[in-house]
């Protein structure tokens, strides 16, 4: 198997106690024909080193009995007990004396190499439990460059704050001046990168179950004021049961949203990218739905089998915002797509941030929805069953377009109350339902803060109840600016005609169509300042 690891190429044997053996190793080959040590030198070389114990040592190689033994059969048999690896055969034979131990951690695989940093497989010392960890070691050359050894503690220091079962966790940063190290959370599998080349397109099912994970991850982050700034397949890593965890938040930028002029910048090719968006849409840097931009890109990766956004290292290209866009259709990649899915690639990926989905929650929260719906067989524009039958629900594709609204439901069908509800939570909406519509008046008092920012009054049961609760909303001093909206069923004449009506006064026919209230509530909600995420 083999993964890249924050845009460090990995290679490893999934078995980490009996990796290739001596003998159909071609380097440990070489080192060894140059090699003058002894079979008892090398044994007491692994001993002195620190990697076993001598009675570890001295009983493995009783295994082979007595009489001369060659280094070969030394290596082989010490190989097979687990004692040495590849690696620390490799260094022995080499003459080496450090780079066995970083900090308490003893290297077994050298896993992953970059431009910045080495990534082995390692066990702590001292530790019975037979726990592997993946350490991450910065390149000697980069030590003493205090921009780069900074970017690496930071990254750690970010990782310390992320426990989530969908992000890769950090669980030591150990800022030693010689070997400054992060210590991380060993994942068995693969990359997404990898199992997309290995697959090709995965099946609608799979690519949004394992984006809602990824989102999932995401969404945790952004409430800590952390965002990703280097989404892409390969550092996103599939366990052997199948789940997705985020690696690498060596780019986050851990924001203060009240003084933007410090947030982080991290510059390199994947922030290009970032800085290419952003810059081009208009936006500031550490906009939180860049993240929702690139992981968009990801899924339309798995489920095209191919990149939307052109891959190249040039980065005149990287930069020139034409790349984001001039993107090919999914759906003229992959004609079969679920509709369902297609759309939330496209809204994930629209390059005008205000029409973009908002927010790695609302992400979630819209596969969440997407995968429900393809479980359950419906079609993207099948009806809802009751208690909504009589009405049509006409565009059933979760949006986030309700996000920072609050909406007061006053109707005392409970079916219709659900109903309404589920539909205006799916798109964002926070949804408050009272059943009387006096008591519902109540809530708004000129004393305190309005408890929504809009009223629906349903008129099919309350009758006049409501006609005079929405008139009255409409006329008195504190409530007038406030917008509401009237269902009234077409037979209810009287109230249709006692209504009073106004810029921020809606009626809507029963039975309802849910485009025409989504439809309604954007209208009257422009220019309405949405809240903050968290005061509602």
């Amino acid at each position: 198997m083999g993964w890249s690891w924050g845009g460090i190429s990995v290679g490893f044997c999934s078995n980490h106690t009996t990796q290739a053996s001596y003998p159909t190793h071609p380097a440990i080959t070489a080192f060894f024909l140059m090699s003058d040590l002894t079979p008892q030198s090398f044994a007491d070389r692994v001993a002195d080193l620190g990697l076993a114990e001598r009675r570890n040592v001295d009983h493995a190689i009783g295994e082979l009995g007595v009489g001369e033994h060659s280094l070969e059969d030394i290596i082989r048999v010490l190989q097979r007990h687990g004692i040495v690896t590849t690696l620390q055969t490799e260094k022995i034979l080499k003459g080496d004396r450090i780079g066995y131990f970083y900090g308490d951690y003893k290297v077994l695989y050298l896993i992953g190499a970059g431009t910045f940093a080495r990534v082995y497989r390692a066990e702590k010392k001292g530790d019975a439990s037979g726990d592997i960890y993946a350490v991450k070691v910065l390149r000697k050359r980069f030590r003493d460059e205090v921009k780069e050894l900074e970017q690496f503690l930071r990254e750690g220091r970010m990782g310390l704050k992320l426990r989530h079962p969908h992000i890769v966790s950090i669980v030591d940063v150990i800022p030693d001046v010689r070997n400054p190290l992060l210590v991380m959370e060993f994942v068995e599998g693969q990359t997404l990168r990898e199992l997309v080349r290995i697959r090709g397109r995965l099946p609608a099912d799979l690519a949004l179950r394992l984006m809602y994970e990824i989102s999932s991850g995401l969404a945790y982050a952004a409430s800590l004021g952390i965002a990703h700034r280097d989404l892409k397949l390969s550092n996103v890593l599939i366990s052997s049961d199948g789940k997705a965890k985020l690696v690498d938040f060596g780019l986050a930028a851990l924001s203060d949203r009240n003084n933007p002029d410090k947030m982080a910048d991290c510059p390199n090719a994947r922030a290009i990218d970032y800085a290419a968006l952003e810059r081009g849409t208009g936006v500031r840097k550490d906009d939180p739905r860049s993240d929702v931009y690139f992981a968009g890109n990801m899924l339309y990766h798995m489920l095209a089998g191919t990149p939307a956004l052109t891959e190249t290292r040039d980065r005149l290209q990287r930069l020139n915002v034409t790349r984001f866009q001039e993107i090919v259709p999914l759906h003229e990649r992959v004609p079969d797509v679920p509709g369902i899915a297609n759309q939330i690639v496209q809204r994930a990926m629209e390059f005008n941030p205000d029409k973009r989905i908002q927010s790695a929650a609302a992400l979630q929260a819209e596969l969440k929805k997407a995968i429900d719906i393809l479980a359950s067989g419906k079609k993207q524009r099948a009806d809802f069953t009751s208690p909504m039958a009589e009405h049509h629900d006409d565009d059933e594709l979760p949006t986030n377009e309700g996000e920072g609204y609050v909406v007061m439901l006053v109707e005392s069908k409970a079916g219709l109350q659900n109903a309404i509800r589920a539909r205006l939570k799916s798109r964002g909406y926070r949804v408050l339902v009272i059943s009387d519509p006096n008591r519902a008046l109540a809530r708004f008092t000129a004393e305190e803060d309005t408890p929504a920012d809009c009223v629906i009054f349903g008129a099919s049961e309350l009758g006049n109840l409501a006609l005079e609760a929405f008139n009255k909303f409409a006329s008195d001093a504190h409530t007038r600016d406030i917008p509401a909206i009237l269902l009234v069923d077409k037979r209810q004449a009287h109230i249709i005609n006692g209504a009073h009506r106004g810029a921020s006064r809606k009626l809507l026919p029963l039975p309802l169509k849910v485009r025409e209230l989504r439809m309604a509530l954007i209208n009257l909600l422009t220019g309405i300042k949405r809240r903050e995420l968290g005061t509602y």
